[in-house]
C-alpha cells in the first residue's frame, strides 16, 4: 500500500509518499509561499533534488504540483496516480470529540470546520488540503490523523481549568495539548530501544523546536501535556510565552492600551526566547550571542532549560517515577548543549550523561552512561510515519 501523507499549512504544504509494505519513503517534499509565488522543493529516493518555481496561486494548484511531480517520467516515483491507496492528513485540532485516527467523511469534516475555532491558523488550511485532495483524487480514501488525539487519554483531573466548571461545559474550555503525533512515535520507540513492553514504561518525551511540548506517556498513554488549550500554553517556545499568569497579561494591556488582538500578538509572536533575547527565535542565533557574552541571550537559554526541565520534575511526581526521558524536534535531536543545560537540574534522578553520546546529532541513541538511574535518548521523530501507519491500518479495516 502506498500512502501519501499530506500536511497543510496556511501558505505551506509537506507532503511524503510513503510505501507501507516495507514503511519506505519514495518521495517527500515542500511547497512553500502558496498565494504568493510558489516554489516546490521534491525529492525522490535516489534521484537528484527538483526544484520547481511555477506559480502556486492557492492549494489546488500546490496538491497538483505535488501530484505531477509523484508521476514525473524524470523526478517522480510512481507511473500513475491511480498507485496512491490513500491519503493521510494531519489535522491540528479534533476538540475532545476525536481520540484516535478517523476515516473522513462528510460529518468528519462538519467536526474539523467546528473545531476552527479553537485553530483558527490551521484547521482551515488542513480541511482546504483534504477538499482538495478529494477533488483531485475521487474515489481515494482519505484518513484525518488529528494532533490533539493522542492527549485525549488524559484524566480529567489533568485537563480541566480550575475556572467556573460552565465554560468547559459551554464553550468546551480545557487543556487539549498538541505535538501528539509526535509524542506518540518517539515514546513508542523509546520502548523498542529499552527491549520493554511500552505498558510497562513510564516516559516523559520532550519534543523541543520553535513550538515546544513535554508529555507524560505512561503505560504508552498520554497522562499529561504542557500545551493546553491552545498552543501557547506549557514551556517557552521560540517565540511563545508559555504558562504565564493571567493578571499579569490584563496588567500589561491595561498599562499599554492594547486589544485583544494585540495581545495575542505579543504573546504568540513576540514573547518566548525571542522576546527575552532580543536576539531572534532561532535557538542557534541565541547560542551564538551567548557565546559572544550576550548575557540576555544566555538569560534566554537558561529560563527556557529551567521551565523545561521545571515539567520534567511536575512529570517524574504525575507518574510517581520515571523510566527514561526522550529529546526530539529540531531542538532537542541537535543542541547537545540545550540537552545539557536541561539535565543539569535532572541530577536527583541520578541522570549522568555521556558527553560524547550527547554531542552527535540527528540519531536515535542513548546518551547517558552505563551508571545513569535514568536514561535519556534522542529519537528523531517521524511524525508522517505515524500518519501513514494510522492511514494503513483505517484503510485496510475498512475493506
Amino acid at each position: 500500500m502506498k500512502v501519501l501523507v499530506i500536511n497543510c499549512g496556511s501558505s505551506s504544504l509537506k507532503y511524503q509518499l510513503i510505501d507501507m509494505d516495507t514503511e519506505t519513503l519514495l518521495a517527500k517534499g515542500l511547497c512553500e509561499r502558496i498565494g504568493i509565488d510558489g516554489k516546490l522543493k521534491h525529492e525522490a529516493a535516489g534521484k537528484d533534488k527538483y526544484i520547481s518555481e511555477a506559480p502556486l496561486k492557492d492549494h489546488n494548484d500546490a496538491i497538483k504540483a505535488v501530484l505531477e511531480a509523484l508521476v514525473d517520467s524524470e523526478h517522480g516515483v510512481i507511473k500513475d496516480m491511480k498507485e496512491i491507496d490513500a491519503v493521510g492528513h494531519r489535522v491540528a485540532h479534533g476538540g475532545d470529540h476525536f481520540s484516535k485516527s478517523v476515516l473522513i467523511t462528510p460529518e468528519v469534516k462538519e467536526y474539523i470546520t467546528k473545531y476552527i475555532e479553537l485553530a483558527p491558523l490551521h484547521n482551515p488550511a488542513n480541511l482546504t488540503g483534504i477538499e482538495v485532495c478529494e477533488k483531485l483524487m475521487p474515489g481515494v480514501p482519505q484518513v484525518a490523523v488529528f494532533d490533539t488525539a493522542f492527549h485525549q487519554t488524559m484524566p480529567e483531573k489533568a485537563y480541566l481549568y480550575a475556572i467556573p466548571y460552565k465554560y468547559y461545559e459551554k464553550y468546551k474550555v480545557r487543556k487539549y495539548g498538541f505535538h501528539g503525533t509526535s509524542h506518540k512515535y518517539v515514546s513508542q520507540e523509546c520502548a523498542k530501544m529499552m527491549d520493554v513492553p511500552i505498558e510497562n514504561t513510564k516516559i516523559i518525551t520532550c519534543h523541543l523546536g520553535n513550538g515546544g511540548s513535554v508529555t507524560a506517556v505512561q503505560g504508552g498513554i498520554s497522562i499529561d501535556t504542557s500545551m493546553g488549550f491552545t498552543p501557547l500554553d506549557g514551556i517557552a517556545m521560540g517565540t511563545r510565552s508559555g504558562s504565564i499568569d493571567a493578571a499579569a497579561v490584563l496588567f500589561i494591556m491595561k498599562k499599554e492600551n492594547l486589544s485583544i488582538d494585540e495581545m495575542d500578538r505579543i504573546l504568540n509572536k513576540e514573547s518566548g526566547v525571542y522576546g527575552i533575547s532580543g536576539v531572534s527565535s532561532d535557538f542557534r542565533d541565541i547560542e551564538e550571542a551567548e557565546n559572544e557574552g550576550n548575557k540576555r541571550a544566555a538569560l534566554a537559554l537558561e529560563t527556557f532549560a529551567y521551565r523545561v526541565a521545571k515539567t520534567i520534575g511536575e512529570y517524574v511526581a504525575t507518574m510517581n517515577g520515571v523510566d527514561a526521558i526522550v529529546f526530539t524536534a529540531g531542538l532537542g535531536e541537535n543542541s547537545g548543549p540545550t540537552r545539557q543545560l536541561i539535565c543539569n537540574y535532572l541530577g536527583y534522578l541520578g541522570i549522568e550523561l555521556d558527553s560524547y553520546k550527547n554531542s552527535l546529532r540527528g540519531q536515535a541513541v542513548e546518551i547517558t552512561t552505563k551508571q545513569s538511574r535514568v536514561q535519556v535518548y534522542v529519537i528523531p521523530t517521524n511524525e508522517e510515519l505515524v500518519i501513514a501507519r494510522d492511514t494503513k491500518e483505517i484503510v485496510e479495516a475498512q475493506a
